[in-house]
């Protein structure tokens, strides 16, 4: 894997992040993920790679671009053969609204190495390095906390744990109150959830939630570069999607472990902040220019770059404007 390509990276969730923000606070989630799919695709196109869509935007017939098994990038004889997990908007709903917390995001590894995840809910639990193989998702959330506090040197009460502020979440919310832990609740969009409890500067310590599953496999490829952990297990609502799971050759009752969803060493991860969040910035516009904020990370060198790059607008192709 060309180390160079986390560079590149970023330079496609920076176009999703300019496309979604331009968005941010009208009302119109459609619009928002649109325009970053549309940045994002078009800029796919300028990297040196043969990929293959795995998590997206959804199937052939759902959407026109970044659909799960369109191939992307230059496609040229002797191009890196890799798998892509896109998220052009986690959080849409928080863009539409104004609120913070969104994020364009994109994970990379070789062929065969990411999960393709079907389009459903995934319980998930999220930890940073310190928490390594101390918290289990099948444990009770009482012992998972008690466990990590003690890793972390902290006192119950000043844990924090963070889940998702939905109905489903309550059982969660409950038992950590219960405890004297403090919760803090996010809208939508997990990802950066998960990857917020491996910076300490965030104040979050673990992630608990029950989540879509295709942002799960992009959260464990970040985890996988900071060293952390992450565990999930499918959760299928209805009969037409157990029976998806069972032609996809994947076992409802498994625990996904985080080399499970995003296999091998050479991940790559990339995100940029749409709106102001726990991690990243979000997008700044200044009449001719603009501002993000990114993140990007190699599990193989463990090495983390924040990139705050400014954007002269009127010297931008299409695919920023």
């Amino acid at each position: 894997m060309d180390r160079n390509l986390g560079i590149n990276l970023v330079r496609v969730t920076e176009a999703a992040a300019l496309g979604a923000a331009k968005h941010f606070g009208k009302g119109d989630k459609n619009l928002a993920d649109q325009a970053a799919v549309d940045r994002m695709r078009a800029m796919f196109e300028s990297i040196d790679i043969s990929g293959v869509v795995v998590i997206g935007e959804g199937e052939l017939d759902e959407a026109p671009m970044l659909y799960i098994g369109e191939e992307i990038g230059m496609r040229r004889e002797g191009s890196l053969e890799v798998d892509i997990a896109v998220d052009p908007v986690d959080g849409t709903s928080c863009v539409a609204k104004g609120l913070p917390g969104s994020i364009s995001v994109v994970a990379m590894g070789p062929r065969g190495t990411l999960l393709n995840a079907p389009d459903m809910y995934m319980d998930k639990i999220a930890v940073g390095p310190k928490g390594k193989g101390l918290v289990q998702l099948d444990l009770p959330v009482k012992e998972n906390v008690k466990r990590l506090a003690q890793a972390l040197g902290k006192s119950i009460e000043d844990m924090t744990v963070t889940t998702i502020d939905r109905e489903r979440s309550l059982g969660v919310i409950s038992e950590c109150r219960s405890m004297g832990c403090r919760v803090r609740l996010f809208d939508s969009g997990d990802i950066e959830a998960a990857i917020a409890t491996c910076f300490e500067e965030t104040g979050i310590d673990l992630m608990m939630c029950i989540g879509g599953a295709p942002e799960g496999v992009i959260s464990a490829a970040a985890i996988k570069c900071l060293g952390g952990d992450f565990q999930g297990r499918l959760m299928p609502y209805t009969e037409e999607e157990s029976a998806r799971c069972y032609t996809m050759g994947l076992n409802v009752e498994k625990l996904l472990t985080i080399d499970d969803l995003a296999a091998g060493n050479e991940v790559y991860f990339a995100a940029t902040g749409i709106s102001d969040g726990s991690l990243l910035k979000g997008v700044k516009f200044y009449g001719d220019s603009a501002r993000t904020q990114s993140v990007v990370m190699r599990s193989a060198t463990g090495t983390i770059r924040f990139i705050d790059a400014i954007h002269r607008l009127e010297k931008k192709p299409g695919y920023s404007k």
